[in-house]
Formats: C-alpha cells, sequence, structure tokens
C-alpha cells in the first residue's frame, strides 16, 4: 500500500509540476497581447490611414489649383497677351482694363474638375511705370471621408480649407529717345584705317612742302581737308607756301578757281589707285587720283578704289546698323514707335541751332526703317555724314574748331522733357556722342581765324577737352550720356603751322579720355579705333541704353 501510495503520489507531483511549469510558460509567452493591443489600436490606425488619405487628396487638389493659378498669372503678362496691349496705350498707374476676367477664365480652363467657376479672392493686373503685375488667388474647401467622422464629431466640421495665390510680374519695354551728337569737325575726316590713311597721305596735296621750302607736310598731309572758302590752297608759288601743286590744273572741275579747294576731302570722294608717298609735291603722285571719277557722298566701306574712307564715312554707316538694330528689336518688342532716333552733328554749332522752325540735320524721328539710298530719311541723313565736314560754309555748324560747350549747351535745350520711358509721350532721353574728344576753341570763317571761349589756353589754336560741367547739367536731369570715343590719332611731323597747334593738339591728347570719361554716365563710355570696332560699339551702347532702361524701371 505504502508503495502504492508513493506512486500515486508521485504520479501527482508530476502533474503537479507540469502544470507549474506550463504555467509560468503561459505568462512568459507575449503572442497573445500583440493580438490583444493590435485588435484595440485598429480603430486608430484604420482612422489615420485615413485622415493621411484624405490630406493627400487635399493636397493634390491644392497643387492642381495653384498650378492653374500660375499659368493665369503668367498667361496674363505674357508677351502674346491681350492685356499687355492694352497697357501699352495707358498711363503709367492703374487697373488693366479686363484684367479680372481675363485671370478667371484662363484659371478655369486649367483647374481640376469641380473646382472650376470659383469665385477669387484677389484678381487683378496693375500697370506701375512700365511694370504689370498680375495677382491672383482663391480660397475654397476640400470635401473629406475619414477626417469627416473624426472633424465632424469633435471640431464641427467636415471639410478641408485651401488656399493658392499667385503673383506674376513683367517689365515692359522702355520708349527710348537717342540723340546722337556727332563731331564733323576737321579732325574726324581723319581716314578710317592705317591703310586709308597711307593711301590719302600719299597723294594728298593739302599743306604739302613746295619745292622752294615752306611750312606744310612733306608726308603728305593725314586729314582729308575740307575748307573750300579760305583760299590757302593755291595752286603754285615760289614763296613759303603752302601749295596744292599742279595737279588738277586750275580752273578744272575739281579746281574750280584761284586758290580753289584744299583736295583731301574731293580726293577721298573720287578715290585713287594704290601708290605711296615719294615726293614732297603734287606733281608725282595726283596722277594716281581718279580724277575721272564721279564723286561719291559717302563712302560705307573702306579699301574700296573708288573712295577712301574717313572717320565721319565710318560713323555714318555704323549709325545706320544702329538704326537697323533698333528696328528689329521694335519688331521683337511688338512695339512700334519705342525708340525715336535724331542725328545732331556738330562743329562750331550744334546743326539746328539757329534755325527758327527748330530744324536740324536729321531730326528726333521714329521713321528708322528707310533706305540709305533715299532722300529725306535719316538712314540716308546717316550715309551721308562725311559730307558735313568742315567746308567754312555750312552756317549751321560753323568752322575752324570743336566746340563742346555749343554742342551741349543746345542739346540740353532741344531735350525740352525728361520722362520715364512709359509711354510714347513719356519718352527717357539718351545722348550718344561720338567724338575724337578735342575741344577746339578756334573759329574760321572766311579765311579768317579767331578764336572764343575760356576754355583753351595759352591761345585759341591751342587744345583742350571737353568741359564736363555741361554734361554734369545734363545728367542732372536724369538724362544719360553715352560716349564713344574714337582716338585722336597723333599729327606726324607736327609743325608750328598755324600758331603750332599741331603740337598743342599732340600733347592733349592723354589728357583726352579721362574727361571723356568723366563726361559720359557710369558704363555708358566706349572706345572705337576701327571701322568695325565703331559698328560693334554703337550696337553695344544701343543695348546697353535698351536694357539699362529695362532694370532702372
Amino acid at each position: 500500500m505504502t508503495r502504492g501510495i508513493d506512486k500515486g503520489f508521485i504520479r501527482f507531483g508530476a502533474r503537479l509540476a507540469w502544470m507549474r511549469a506550463s504555467s509560468a510558460g503561459f505568462r512568459l509567452n507575449r503572442r497573445g497581447n500583440v493580438a490583444l493591443m493590435f485588435g484595440a489600436a485598429l480603430p486608430v490606425i484604420v482612422t489615420a490611414v485615413g485622415c493621411a488619405v484624405d490630406f493627400s487628396m487635399a493636397m493634390s487638389v491644392r497643387t492642381k489649383l495653384q498650378a492653374a493659378a500660375d499659368a493665369a498669372t503668367l498667361a496674363a503678362i505674357s508677351v502674346n497677351s491681350p492685356l499687355i496691349a492694352t497697357a501699352k496705350t495707358m498711363g503709367s498707374t492703374g487697373t488693366v482694363a479686363d484684367g479680372e476676367t481675363y485671370l478667371e477664365n484662363v484659371f478655369n480652363s486649367d483647374a481640376p474638375s469641380g473646382y472650376t467657376a470659383l469665385t477669387p479672392t484677389t484678381a487683378s493686373v496693375t500697370k506701375n511705370g512700365t511694370v504689370l503685375t498680375a495677382t491672383l488667388s482663391y480660397s475654397t474647401q476640400v470635401p473629406t471621408f475619414f477626417l469627416k467622422i473624426v472633424t465632424k464629431t469633435f471640431m464641427g466640421y467636415a471639410d478641408l480649407p485651401i488656399t493658392v495665390a499667385s503673383t506674376s510680374s513683367y517689365t515692359m519695354p522702355s520708349y527710348l529717345d537717342f540723340y546722337l551728337l556727332l563731331d564733323v569737325s576737321g579732325s574726324m575726316s581723319f581716314p578710317s584705317t592705317a591703310a586709308e590713311q597711307a593711301r590719302l597721305q600719299a597723294v594728298n596735296p593739302d599743306n604739302m612742302n613746295p619745292a622752294s621750302g615752306g611750312n606744310g607736310y612733306p608726308g603728305g598731309c593725314t586729314f582729308a581737308c575740307h575748307f573750300a572758302a579760305q583760299g590757302v590752297c593755291t595752286q603754285s608759288g615760289t614763296g613759303a607756301g603752302p601749295y596744292q601743286g599742279p595737279i588738277p590744273a586750275a580752273g578744272s572741275t575739281t579746281n574750280p578757281g584761284s586758290g580753289g579747294y584744299c583736295q583731301g576731302f574731293i580726293i577721298s570722294r573720287l578715290g585713287t589707285t594704290p601708290t605711296s608717298f615719294s615726293s614732297g609735291n603734287n606733281g608725282v603722285n595726283g596722277n594716281n587720283v581718279n580724277w575721272s571719277n564721279t564723286q561719291v557722298t559717302s563712302c560705307p566701306t573702306a579699301g574700296t578704289n573708288a573712295c577712301i574712307q574717313l572717320r565721319a564715312d565710318a560713323v555714318g554707316y555704323a549709325v545706320n546698323q544702329l538704326l537697323s538694330t533698333a528696328a528689329a528689336t521694335e519688331q521683337t518688342t511688338g512695339i512700334s514707335n519705342q525708340f525715336r532716333v535724331g542725328l545732331y552733328p556738330f562743329i562750331r554749332y550744334l546743326y539746328n541751332s539757329g534755325n527758327s522752325d527748330g530744324s536740324g540735320y536729321a531730326n528726333l524721328t521714329a521713321s528708322i526703317t528707310g533706305s540709305p539710298s533715299t532722300a529725306g530719311t535719316i538712314n540716308y541723313a546717316a550715309a551721308n555724314l562725311a559730307s558735313l565736314l568742315d567746308t567754312g560754309n555750312n552756317a549751321a555748324l560753323g568752322s575752324g574748331g570743336t566746340h563742346f560747350e555749343n554742342a551741349l549747351n543746345t542739346i540740353n535745350t532741344v531735350i525740352t522733357s525728361v520722362g520715364n520711358g512709359t509711354s510714347s509721350t513719356d519718352t527717357l532721353p539718351y545722348i550718344f556722342m561720338v567724338t575724337d574728344g578735342s575741344q577746339d576753341c578756334q573759329t574760321q570763317w572766311n579765311g579768317n581765324w579767331s578764336g572764343t571761349g575760356s576754355y583753351c589756353s595759352p591761345n585759341y589754336n591751342s587744345a583742350t577737352t571737353i568741359p564736363t560741367s555741361y554734361c554734369t547739367t545734363l545728367k542732372n536731369r536724369g538724362i544719360t550720356i553715352a560716349i564713344l570715343y574714337i582716338p585722336y590719332q597723333p599729327i606726324q611731323n607736327p609743325t608750328t603751322f598755324a600758331g603750332s597747334e599741331d603740337i598743342y593738339a599732340n600733347d592733349n591728347i592723354p589728357n583726352i579720355p579721362g574727361a571723356l570719361q568723366s563726361c559720359a554716365s557710369p558704363n555708358f563710355y566706349f572706345t572705337a579705333n576701327t571701322p568695325a570696332d565703331i559698328n560693334n560699339a554703337l550696337i553695344t551702347m544701343f543695348e546697353q541704353a535698351v536694357n539699362t532702361a529695362h532694370v532702372t524701371n
């Protein structure tokens, strides 16, 4: 019995131990807890995922509406927008007509389905100066599903509010006036290239040293002198001279009288066959001039036997390229009469001074697409600029020196108003001056020389620089001055001829660039030597003026 009881007890103990072990294992096993916890959290998880979906859908709608708003404001200020055309006819400030309707129509055409025909919070297109600004904003509600359960229950609303806003701006092209002050004094009759200079120098009789001695230029005159009335270029003689030489004969078409013309300019209009300087008079080299040619009125190309290109010729050609560039820019912007250009040559006077009706050589005009070969156009006036080189006969220009004080003072009265470029009646003025920069106080008329002004010392034959006080007056009015400096060339073998003016002129050359740069507005000083340089510089000046006006406004 005892043994049986022991065996039963042992079996009972074993079962008890198994039950204890099983109970401990159950307590240690957490897999059932995960299920219970997940079950408890499931409603929260489903709600969170649902809310994320609702937010995602709302943000997707907002993105599409924002894109539609951006498209509308950008379309409103695009180049081809009808609102641009309307704004061009407006004054400087105001709301552009039909801007709100245009913005709403473009927005509704791009907005997602179900969100068209919304009422905008703001919708306007305004013009302030040359700046056009389109503004558009919308506020709306995006319906939700999952959030509706939560927000409706706890917060009292079921939809998500969203707002989109867009602003786009565009600076319209400015209306600009260009006043071209063009130096046509004697020094601008210098040939345009070294090769052209050598060609003229070899045959130019003006002030050559006569065989009997004298004070002319033994290497030939480097300027195409153009005086017609002073009578200094006599045919021949035995005194100090200077003498013209035997070619052409007195009384011929190109030498029409006693004293005749100084021949340099006429030779530049007739052209030459190649030759080199080999004597001190015109007896040999003069035969290389094409005396039988018809004189040209302009010489747009260097190196042709038909003419010798002078600096004034190169400037005239470059001005025509400037006019073409301005016309092409108007085609690009779609703004007619955006640019007006006027040509104002000067020697002693600015061309239009002294004319009671205000007329000048080529006054300010928006008609810039004429032909260089059609008389009466500004293009023709530019092409024939060299015909204005100092003759001593043009009362509108005067003769003798280079008088910046008169040119700048007169252009200050010609420019009667300074606008901001917002319309064709509120134009922004620019002065483009093309010059070699040597201020010369002397004057000449009918062979009589004198000098006026306090800018030259010690006498009227001496040279100085541009009086910058006149530039300051113009700049203080808001006028931009752009200067193209064509460097003054040293006179070779300077003599004491004409009161040593050659020596004065050469000594003055180092002073010219600094004075011109002080006269010019910031970043509007340029230098050019060759015809290609002159052409490129004028185009660069124009482009910089257009860009500067665009940024400023």
